[in-house]
């Protein structure tokens, strides 16, 4: 008489490989969607710290700044100021003070150079101002602030 010895037979195998190929064919591209995600949120939240650190210097000097050194965001270097090796932060206007007006500033977001927030085509890039406008552009040009700011 013959035992049949416990195991898998080459269909079963199959058929779970199948399964799990499936899995990952969905689940890969929902973590990299989180990812960039959170990786758009860290440069928000880094973008709004500068136009903070703006805005203090403003609060004590009556005038906006041009340089990130001055404003203790970095310790060398002036624009643009990278986060994370994924987005960098560049001040794109800066109006000099007159005796009429403060000044103004807008400091911008956009992905660095073989990112892979390249991919993010959705929110290409973050915009704030002096009076605190969010805006956002997707990879088109496209206003995308309301999706994208919330």
């Amino acid at each position: 008489m013959k035992r049949k010895t416990p195991g898998f037979s080459l269909i079963e195998l199959m058929i779970v490989v199948t399964i799990a190929t499936i899995l990952a064919a969905i689940a890969i591209p929902s973590y990299q969607s989180s990812i960039r995600k959170s990786r758009r949120a860290e440069a928000k939240t880094a973008l709004l710290d500068l136009a903070a650190r703006e805005e203090r210097y403003f609060a004590t000097q009556q005038l906006y700044s041009s340089s990130p050194v001055a404003l203790a965001y970095t310790s060398s270097g002036g624009w643009p100021v990278v986060i994370g090796n994924y987005y960098s932060i560049s001040s794109v206007v800066a109006v000099a003070p007159t005796s009429s007006a403060p000044g103004t500033y807008v400091l911008q977001v956009t992905p660095t150079a073989g990112s892979p927030q390249l991919s993010d085509t959705s929110c290409q890039l973050f915009q704030v101002d002096q009076t605190g406008t969010q805006t956002s552009q997707d990879g088109s040009g496209n206003n995308t602030s309301t999706t994208c700011w919330p």
